[in-house]
């Protein structure tokens, strides 16, 4: 890398550890470019983004941000996962890496908490923000379903005895 990619670079990870609601550093030593490529492509549908980052440069991207705590993670082969909803990117993280063993969480931070392995394996068995929208509506809905259906019932109940009534007449 040249020093403008470079400051590019840091310029664009501050950015990314400032913003972003959870940030997740892990080993990849012994991925392949497929493995790789389908953790990029499922934490992408997700909505969130992986990066392969350089220890030193993310170090320096570190600083001066809530982030900067996680630094002594950078050490190794990282990578860094990350999304806006705190939950995508632990979430994505955790389920690629109980398929392959190879991608070790190593920890990661949401604000200025600082999350160890156990923390993203908490944070990823949390619904995430679009399941918690659909809970919602599910229980909002749920209560108009009754009332509608208590307020049918009478008039259905008095539809079968009128029906009843009819196939007595008949009958006889």
């Amino acid at each position: 890398m040249e020093r403008a990619e470079k400051r590019e670079f840091v310029a664009s990870m501050n950015d990314v550890f400032s913003n972003a609601g959870a940030v997740v550093v892990a080993h990849y030593t012994g991925l392949t470019v497929s493995d790789m490529s389908a953790l990029r492509s499922q934490m992408k549908e997700a909505g969130g983004t992986v990066k392969v980052a350089k220890n030193r440069l993310a170090k320096l991207a570190l600083e001066g941000t809530d982030a900067a705590h996680i630094s002594d993670l950078f050490q190794g082969q990282t990578l860094v996962a990350y999304s806006e909803d705190p939950v995508t990117a632990p979430k994505v993280s955790v389920e690629f890496s109980k398929k392959n063993e190879k991608l070790v969480i190593l920890g990661g931070a949401m604000g200025t908490s600082n999350l160890d392995v156990n923390g993203v394996k908490a944070l990823a068995s949390l619904p995430s923000l679009d399941e918690l929208r659909g809970k919602i509506v599910g229980l909002l809905n749920a209560p108009a379903t009754r009332v509608a259906t208590v307020i049918n019932a009478p008039a259905s109940q008095l539809a079968r005895v009128v029906g009843a009534y009819a196939q007595k007449s008949e009958a006889a």
